[in-house]
């Protein structure tokens, strides 16, 4: 993505980058303007002015941090923007990842923001493990530039305050040369692509002689998202911690390295205090901030795991991780056909969508963007997983050979079916860890994007009947068995059953696709995918010998859905 942010033509000191490039909507950004970065468990969204607007934290459907993109005052952003008063934009993901670089050129220089969440090396005996931090490096690579730092955290939805305290860390390392990165194992490979030389041996870094330490005060809200009984998702859906801002900083050539001071600001949503700095960079000067939530195990063994000693050597090395993680794991795609570098970084973003810890495809990471500008009320929480949504997730890693993701989101479905509805049947969204409950609620004190309220939380179709899921997800297996791994038995046993559901039910008006909260109807959309559903169970049958007592209804079920579609689903007046 590229852009021209526009000429302000006031000095910068009184006219930001981002107030231009918001100003054309009302203090917001395009959607279009955004990028994605996450680890499997969480992401955010990156504006192409070097806003992050957008963050829940630290899981997927966890009470968000950042949220500017809901609530330009109030919502809490992370901003690292040039102070040049005309600059041009330009945002495009690294060479096969998901670190996403954000470049600014003004008259004056060249900057990159480079933006990424830790995944771990692929079989890395000292880096095996995920850091879960976020990370956001700043360097110049022409020229000279100064940059305004901001950050505004806005916890718990911006439902709760928080205080601000800026410590001094007394043991962080003088400024030293830093000729770690000559050391690296992939230094050839981290140079070409970061613009950082790592085999100066005039390279000096320092750590950061301070940081800032966000506290959201104890709060507990006795409706909505989180109050269920599943606990993980308890846990996880009401995650409200403290956490804290750290930075290295860096110098190619032997120059002096800029320093950093980070400045208490007040903040007009009332919430709390945020962080602010200004600071020059020239060329070959870095600096890296790292965001996180502060260790609340002490433990010497947690300590040494998650909160090590931060260096420029051992931030380096997340980054270098991160950029081998994701180059690795689309290394394993087999499709070499039309449009190659499209295909390949849907899969990235695809991938992005995942959470790990369960195989679950989350629908979206953000909640609450209306469908149409203007047209308010269709503001729904998308931070769930919907069996129609994942199984068309999968089909697309199948058909580019990404099987590993199927077979973990087959898992997934196993589970959710040891604990069917008593009917037999499925929902149409779980949460990320196969839990049932999402209540929905509203959140008044947020405007929306663009002023398009409400701003929901937790999804009330949850109980809703749609019975297209059961074709969607049959066809889907049918296509892991086929390009995948076999099913097993047990996991037939399973499939069986649903098609017996679809065969009790298929007649039932329902929701349909598009959720409509309203009547229940009988949509053809959903028929013709019942007709799939006991499709693909019989060629099931017919391919892998399968048992099957009730092959003949099946049959006789789909055949009869075939004639009632191509006689009532047809409107001559529409021809």
């Amino acid at each position: 993505m590229s852009g021209n942010c526009p000429a302000t033509g006031v000095p910068s000191r009184h006219r930001r980058l981002s107030d231009g490039m918001r100003e054309a909507l009302d203090g917001y950004l395009s959607i279009d303007q955004y990028g994605l970065v996450g680890n499997l468990h969480t992401a955010a969204l990156v504006g192409m002015d070097g806003s992050i607007d957008f963050m829940c934290w630290p899981e997927f459907d966890s009470p968000s941090v950042f949220c500017r993109l809901l609530d330009k005052n109030k919502g809490g952003h992370f901003a690292i923007t040039p102070a040049c008063a005309s600059t041009t934009c330009k945002q495009q993901y690294l060479p096969f990842s998901n670190v996403l670089a954000t470049k600014f050129l003004c008259e004056d220089g060249v900057g990159v923001v480079t933006d990424f969440m830790h995944r771990p090396r692929p079989r890395s005996r000292s880096h095996s493990h995920m850091m879960p931090w976020l990370v956001r490096s700043v360097e110049v690579i022409r020229g000279e530039m100064t940059f305004d730092m901001e950050c505004f955290p806005a916890f718990d939805y911006a439902r709760t305050p928080h205080t601000l305290q800026i410590d001094e860390i007394h043991d962080a390392d003088p400024r030293v040369p830093a000729r770690h990165a000559a050391e690296a194992e992939n230094s050839v490979f981290q140079s070409v692509f970061l613009h950082w030389d790592t085999t100066d041996q005039n390279t000096e870094s320092y750590n950061g002689t301070e940081r800032a330490v966000f506290t959201p005060e104890k709060c507990e809200h006795d409706v909505g998202l989180g109050v269920t009984s599943n606990e993980a998702d308890r846990l996880a859906q009401t995650a409200v911690h403290e956490m804290d801002l750290r930075y290295v900083v860096g110098c190619m050539g032997g120059g002096s390295c800029p320093r950093i001071k980070l400045t208490q600001s007040d903040h007009g949503s009332g919430l709390g205090q945020g962080v602010t700095s200004q600071f020059t960079l020239s060329e070959g000067m870095r600096v890296f901030f790292i965001m996180r939530s502060t260790p609340e195990d002490c433990s010497d063994l947690y300590l040494a795991k998650y909160d090590p000693a931060l260096s420029m050597k051992y931030v380096e090395t997340l980054l270098e991780d991160t950029l081998l993680y994701w180059l690795g794991w689309i290394r394993s795609c087999t499709y070499f056909g039309r449009w190659l570098e499209n295909v390949e970084r849907s899969a990235l973003i695809l991938k992005l969508l995942t959470y790990e810890p369960t195989g679950a495809v989350v629908a979206a990471v953000t909640f609450s963007l209306p469908e149409a500008i203007g047209d308010a009320g269709r503001n729904w929480d998308y931070r769930f997983t919907w069996v129609r949504d994942s199984a068309f997730t999968m089909y697309a890693f199948m058909r580019l050979g990404l099987t590993k993701e199927a077979k973990q989101y087959m898992g997934f479905v196993r589970a959710l079916c040891q604990e069917k509805n008593p009917d037999g049947g499925l929902q149409i969204m779980y949460t990320l860890r196969g839990g049932r409950e999402m209540a929905e609620l509203e959140l008044g004190h947020l405007e929306g994007y663009r002023a398009c309220a409400p701003v929901r939380i937790g999804n009330g179709a949850a109980d809703h009947l749609q019975l297209d899921i059961y074709g969607e997800l049959l066809d889907a297996v049918y296509l892991y068995n086929k390009f995948s791994q076999p099913l097993s038995f047990d996991e037939w046993v399973d499939i069986r059953a649903l098609v017996d559901y679809v065969c009790d039910n298929y007649d039932q008006p329902d929701m349909g696709i598009w959720e409509v909260r309203g009547k229940r109807q009988n949509f053809t959309y959903s028929k013709v995918q019942c007709w799939v559903a006991i499709d693909r169970g019989l060629r099931l049958v017919d391919k892998r010998d399968f048992p099957c007592r009730n092959k003949q209804r099946w049959q006789h079920t789909r055949d009869t859905l075939y004639e009632e579609i191509m006689e009532r689903a047809w409107n001559p007046e529409l021809e």
